[in-house]
Formats: C-alpha cells, structure tokens, sequence
C-alpha cells in the first residue's frame, strides 16, 4: 500500500510539471499542491529527495514570466501591504534576539509572503480564481478527509490524531487543521453552488457534504478548542445569507443537541476547560505568555525577531477546586514554564514583530474584510448568467477570512501559507472583478472645429 501511495504522489507532481509546459498556470496550481499537502513528507521514496517545493516556486514564477500574457495583470494595495511587511520581517529577522531559529522560521516565511504577492498576478479569469480555489480545497481535503475517517473510528485525541505523516507542524497540527479545516468549508459550498469545472450535479453535491461533515470532525479528532469556536462563529456568520433564519436556527440546535451524547468523554472534558482555564495548565500558560510578551513590547517596540518567545520565563498558578455549595475549597499550585510559544496569531506578530508589525498584519486582514464586503454589496443584485458568482465568493472568502482571524486569538498562524493563499484569492478576485467590471469615464465633449476665414488667414 505504501509503495502504491509513493508511486502515485510521485506520478501527480510530475504529471503536474509535464503539463505545465503547455499551461504554465499549472505550475502555480502545482506548487499550491505541493506545498499545503507536502507529499515530499507523506512519500518515503523519491519524492524525498527533491527540492519539489522550490521547482514548482521557481517554475510558477517563470512560466508566468516568460510564457503567460501579462497585460491584464494588476498590483492592487494589499500586495503593497504584503510586501512591505516581507522587507519589514527581514529587517527583524537580521537583528532577532535568536538569529539561528529566527533564520529557520525566515526561510518559509518569505516565500508564503511572496507567493501571496505573486498569486493575484495570475488570476486573470474566473476559471483561474475558480481552479484556484478548487486546487486549495481538494488538497487541504484529502488531510480533512484522513483526519475525519481516523475520528469516526476512535483515532482522535488530544495531540494523537496522526494524519498523513508523524509530524505536528504546519498544518498536520491539530490546532491550527481545525481552525483552517472550518475555514475551508465557506469556499466548499461556494464550489459546490457556483463551480464550473464539476458542475453542481448530485455527485459534486454529495462529496461536497461529506467534506463539509469531515470539517467539522476535525476539531472532535483534535480535541482542539480552537476549532470549536471557530465552527460556532462560522454557523453564526452563516445567519447573514440563510433565507430562512428561524429554520437554520431549529437545525443548528437540533444538530447539536443530537451530537453531544455521541462525543467521546475526553472531548467534553477537554472543551470544560474554555469556560474553567484557572485549573487548565495549557490556558493559564496562555495568559502569562500574553502578559510576558505585553512586557516584552514596552521595552522593545519593534519586537524581537521571530521565535522571540523562547526568552519568556513563566510562573503560572493553577486554581482548582472541590467540592460543592458553601462547602468548596481551593487548592492553589505553582507552575513553571519556560520558552512556551504565543498561542496568539496577534500576539505572535506583537511579540516577534512590535507594533510596527502587527499593524501592518492588523491593516491587511482588516482592509480583505472591507474589499469583500464592498464586492458583495456591488454583486449581490446581479443575477444574470456570468453575474452571480461573484457576491457568494466575496461572502464565501470574508467568512474564511474572518474565521482564520478568529482562529487566530489561540493558535500562532500568522504566517500560515494556506491562510496567505487565501489572501491571495481575495486579491485576484478584487483585482479581477475591478477590471471587468470598471465604469467607462464620460467622454468630453469635443469643442467644434475653429474655422478661421481666408481673409483672416490671409491677414
């Protein structure tokens, strides 16, 4: 079976290549491919052994160089911002209280951020936005779809649920899939209502649900609180565009009151600790590290490079209690913690970045939210044929959008690659639909011909 999954994940990326030289575009679909799903991890073979990531970087951008037509291609704003935060976290990086680490987090970091910069270049028509989209959730699906079969037969757990490979970082984290895995679901139904390339027919339907539901397994297979919180947002953003509120609301309540009995007891146990943190050593770690990195800015305002976090020295205290009624007594523990990670998208960028940093974050994920918005407002009238896409994926990427920053308070993806494709998606699609759709300037009127007479010529 390994030796069957090796040879397939070999074959698709470089079928993905070889197809390429006839749609350069194929290599910016690849290198999403290759780098949300990382098969070079999941492969023992081969693919092991080559820089796949950095050949599909390159040839994206060198297709597009050398082959692709350029003359529709926009810099919008947000690229602007993106890039300014690219040259400010390298200056950061160059003066990091932890170079050697801070050097290792650098070295993915640029090209997520360039990468961002880059994608909306490409994304000259529907079908590319569309591909685009389509490419990003069939990857991070198959991992959904891995950790959602694992769930339903009892292989969850806080920090056990193993997906494609034994790695806890980047998107094989527990916490940080669940959150992304919610964030996915707004550009599932979108593809499943509005897709060209499978066309909305029963089948597309069905997978699109069942994607849907192993999305929402994911934060029970985690145990990850974060995605909890992140699904109650997501229903409750879903009210804006539900046509009937009061009976999305019935199922909703009747959905969950269904799947409470049939959770497993260590999930339950586990999302206690939301509403008691005090007796929680991983929330009350959470807090101090908080506290310690607002210390930390007041005497470096310009943060501390990334990875700063490992010179925080922490004491946490533990409340528990016991018993019930007038007889409840308290038991108050003391904890230490060193070099314990943020925790906090927001935190992390205040920390390693200052307040310089975390504006420009703060400005880029606010500035997607109105762009969206305004694209929404504009084409949510439009329902001719060509015209009545364009609302639902402005809607569908602001909830995403919104749910990542959500996500965001209590796990550190600030610089998350998906999440920054993400952006990218919502800058082609600003970029695109401003194009195509921008009001002709009224023409001045011309002024008559002057005609001078011969005899004034003449004189």
């Amino acid at each position: 079976m390994a030796r069957v999954l090796n040879l397939a994940l070999t074959g698709f990326v470089f079928t993905l290549f070889a197809l390429g030289l006839r749609r350069p575009f194929l290599w910016v679909l690849a290198y999403l491919y290759i780098d949300i799903l990382a098969p070079q991890k999941v492969s023992w073979g081969f693919l092991t052994k080559l820089p796949i990531s950095l050949m599909a970087f390159v040839l994206a951008f060198a297709g597009w160089l050398m082959l692709d037509d350029k003359r529709d291609s926009r810099f919008t704003l947000r690229q602007g911002l993106i890039a300014v935060l690219l040259v400010y976290c390298g200056l950061t990086t160059m003066a990091a209280d932890f170079p050697a680490e801070a050097a290792e987090k650098w070295s993915w970091v640029w090209k997520a951020l360039v990468f961002a910069i880059f994608l909306p270049l490409t994304l000259r028509t529907r079908l590319r936005i569309e591909a685009t989209a389509l490419f990003m959730v069939l990857t991070i699906g198959a991992i959904i779809i891995d950790g959602g079969i694992k769930t339903i037969g009892g292989g969850g757990g806080y920090g056990a649920l193993k997906l494609f490979v034994n790695d806890n970082t980047g998107l094989y984290e527990g916490s940080i899939i669940s959150a992304v895995a919610i964030a996915t679901i707004p550009l599932i139904v979108w593809l499943m209502k509005h897709g060209t390339i499978f066309r909305p027919d029963w089948r597309v339907k069905l997978f699109a649900v069942a994607l849907i539901f192993s999305c929402a397994l994911i934060p029970i297979g985690t145990q990850a609180r974060t995605g909890l919180l992140c699904l109650a947002l997501l229903a409750l953003l879903a009210l804006r565009s539900a046509k009937r509120r009061l009976l999305y609301i019935g199922l909703m309540a009747g959905l969950a009151l269904v799947a409470i009995p049939f959770l497993p007891q260590s999930f339950t146990k586990r999302m206690n600790t939301i509403e008691n943190h005090q007796a929680d050593q991983s929330a009350s770690t959470r807090l101090a590290v908080w506290q310690w990195t607002l210390d930390y800015v007041g005497d470096h305002p310009f943060g501390g490079g990334f990875e700063a976090y490992r010179a925080n020295k922490l004491k946490v205290e533990l409340v528990e209690s016991a018993g019930s009624g007038n007889n409840v007594s308290t038991d108050v523990k003391e904890a230490y913690e060193q070099g314990r990670a943020y925790h906090s998208s927001y935190f992390e960028m205040l920390g390693e970045q200052g307040w310089p940093g975390l504006f420009l974050w703060l400005w880029l994920m606010l500035s997607g939210l109105w762009q969206m918005e305004r694209i929404r407002m504009r084409w949510k009238h439009r329902e001719s044929e060509g015209e009545a896409w364009q609302a639902p994926l402005a809607n569908a990427l602001q909830q995403s959008l919104l749910v990542y920053m959500a996500g965001s308070l209590f796990v550190g993806i600030a610089f998350q690659p998906f999440c920054y494709m993400l952006i990218g998606l919502q800058c082609g699609l600003w970029s695109y639909l401003k194009r195509i759709d921008r009001p002709e300037s009224p023409r001045r009127p011309q002024r008559p011909a002057l005609r001078v007479s011969n005899a004034v010529a003449a004189h």
